[in-house]
């Protein structure tokens, strides 16, 4: 742990003291054997001891300096780096997920189409015109969903990875869910700080949502915790619900799993791979959901 600057300053003042002590007195020496007049020694000391003094403070305070700019330096060129990085692998996951996307809007526009042909082809039939009304309408909403999780994919890397407290990530990320009835405890490392897109708050939103969508009815309690773990901060989110299935742990964060489910979670396990923030299902089933995100070193400091 580092000493309060207070502590700091005290131990350069006595180092420089215990530095410049001998100098003092050999030029009170000095003086001594060349100088004949007492008040001339004592002089002539004195000024040379101020003399060796402020060349050491100035000697001191320049290297002081060299070490605090080549901190900085270092600092801003690594931040400089991730973001780099982190652009780097946004584009690629954009652009990705735009040539899905169409291919994806494409088949579904063909298909609406066989059945709108279906449709104008069968009018005497009541009865399979509402069918395939109802086939069209369903691939309406896909294709609406599909345009809207685009919308919130496209703000990925639209500004710079920052680091964000935790807490206050987590607080902001409830606001607008309906929480009556569940107890939600959240415990962990205080002044913790995540270096991440600034859209973490909605892996943990997303988090809460699918909790509530899927926890079912006996689902009532929410923890979110932070632990270190061989050099990672790992942050646990865990409900008391109805949990996952072991053979769709990994199939939940699939974009195309589920209906109001694969979006979502696929949106969290993209925004934290930005920054190399990994996350995983690891929860018992039966007793409820639970999500790891391990946070890299570099990725995460720790303020007060």
């Amino acid at each position: 742990m580092f000493a309060r600057p207070q502590i700091q300053a005290l131990l350069v003042a006595v180092t420089l003291l215990a530095v410049l002590l001998p100098y003092w007195w050999l030029a009170v020496l000095w003086s001594k054997e060349s100088i004949s007049r007492e008040d001339t020694q004592f002089a002539f000391a004195t000024t040379t001891f101020l003399l060796v003094m402020v060349i050491a403070d100035m000697a001191f305070l320049i290297r002081y300096y060299q070490v605090k700019r080549k901190r900085e330096i270092l600092e801003m060129t690594r931040e400089l780096r991730a973001s780099e990085e982190a652009l780097r692998l946004t584009n690629k996951k954009i652009n990705l997920l735009s040539s899905i996307t169409r291919h994806d809007i494409r088949n579904q526009l063909t298909a609406l189409k066989i059945y709108l042909e279906l449709s104008r082809i069968t009018p005497a039939d009541p009865e399979k015109a509402a069918e395939y009304v109802e086939k069209e309408e369903q691939i309406a909403l896909a294709i609406e969903r599909q345009l809207e999780f685009t919308r919130q994919y496209e703000s990925l890397g639209v500004n710079t990875p920052v680091f964000q407290d935790l807490a206050s990530c987590i607080g902001e990320s409830k606001a607008g869910l309906n929480l009556d009835g569940i107890a939600v405890q959240v415990a962990g490392i205080p002044g913790a700080e995540i270096y991440a897109d600034p859209l973490l708050k909605k892996v943990f939103f997303n988090l809460f949502d699918n909790s509530l969508r899927h926890g079912g009815r006996g689902m009532n309690a929410i923890t979110i915790s932070a632990a270190l773990s061989s050099g990672r901060l790992v942050i646990t989110f865990e409900d008391n619900g109805i949990g996952i299935e072991a053979g769709k742990k990994e199939l939940i964060f699939d974009r195309e799993y589920g209906q109001n489910t694969g979006l979502g979670l696929f949106l969290i396990r993209e925004i934290l791979d930005i920054t190399r923030i990994a996350i995983i299902e690891n929860g018992t089933p039966g007793s409820g959901a639970r999500f790891e995100i391990m946070v890299p070193a570099g990725a995460y400091r720790v303020t007060s």
